[in-house]
């Protein structure tokens, strides 16, 4: 058998077809990589529970000023990352874009960037945030808060390099 291949079809079908889920993704998962941190592991379906139990948003709440900490969106890599720039762990933290747009976070712990891709991110119908940007129907980022210990924060904003 004349192959330009060095290995058999199988083989060649089996890394074909990993390639192709690595690419697709698994079915329900927000990410195709799992995120660094393990108590945002979740399916969609989870993340979507979740962000449904933190409506409406809490516009009654006092405003605390600024979080000490940042925040940056990567449209590019379709996710926010936000540090804790304090002492103290963040507990029970709701992340929120544009006051549409939610993610519980249990915990954030100070000097750790949290990654969290706009799939993390549902508004009160169940819907993510919108990864392609460009269309009309499609947010920017223009607000980040979040809310913890029954106050509001906003978190300083900047694109990503």
């Amino acid at each position: 058998m004349n192959s330009i291949f060095p290995i058999g079809r199988a083989t060649a079908s089996a890394i074909l077809l990993s390639i192709t889920a690595f690419l697709t993704g698994c079915s329900g998962r927000a990410t195709i990589l799992p995120n660094p941190d393990p108590a945002l592991r979740k399916t969609s379906t989870e993340f979507a529970v979740d962000a449904v139990r933190q409506f409406p948003y809490p516009a009654n709440a006092p405003q605390a000023g600024n979080a000490p900490g940042r925040a940056q969106v990567g449209y590019m890599v379709k996710r926010v990352e936000i540090v804790n720039l304090s002492g103290d762990d963040w507990n029970n933290v709701e992340v929120w874009l544009n006051q549409k747009y939610v993610v519980s976070v249990p915990k954030m712990k100070p000097q750790i960037l949290e990654e969290l891709p706009f799939q993390m991110f549902f508004d009160d119908q169940g819907h993510y945030f919108p990864k392609e940007n460009g269309d009309p129907s499609d947010p920017m980022v223009k607000k980040i808060e979040i809310y913890m210990d029954g106050k509001m924060y906003n978190v300083p904003l900047q694109l990503a390099d």
